[in-house]
């Protein structure tokens, strides 16, 4: 009982206890990074499927309709590797890289105002979507500008 008990205190010191917490971590990542490769294939057989029943079952002068439904596909295909990036970036360095989490948001907000249907959302909904671009722009540049100072 008495060994069960040091190794018990042993384990909640604070260096094994991080120690403990980084393994963790590591695992989670590398779960995640599995499960986001799984989704990047499905999404890539997704837009595949959707793209040639597009391409054969449109009638001709059609397409433009479903152009902005691929484009949506498109990016979302880049937002998950740019999320994958993110992870693998993680585990590689054990930091979260907050300069690709904006680029990644930038790319969402920029995908959501591609596939906008101006017809269907109201004056402040866009701009919100113009802030949000504005603010994650700003962001990203406070970041690279402390980026190369740093170097």
């Amino acid at each position: 009982m008495r060994k069960l008990l040091k190794q018990v205190k042993e384990s909640l010191k604070d260096e094994s206890f991080m120690h403990l917490i980084e393994n963790i971590e590591v695992i989670v990542s590398k779960v995640l990074s599995l499960l986001m490769v799984l989704v990047i294939f499905t999404t890539i057989a997704d837009l595949a499927v959707f793209l040639l029943k597009e391409l054969f079952d449109t009638p001709y002068g059609k397409f433009n309709t479903t152009l902005y439904k691929i484009f949506g596909l498109f990016l979302n295909i880049l937002i998950a590797l740019e999320i994958l990036e993110n992870i693998t970036g993680y585990l590689k360095k054990h930091v979260l890289q907050v300069e690709l989490v904006i680029v990644t948001s930038l790319i969402a907000v920029a995908r959501k105002i591609i596939i906008l249907d101006l017809g269907k959302v109201s004056g402040i909904d866009i701009i919100g979507l113009g802030v949000a671009i504005l603010a994650l722009s700003i962001s990203y540049l406070i970041i690279r500008i402390s980026n190369k100072q740093n170097y």
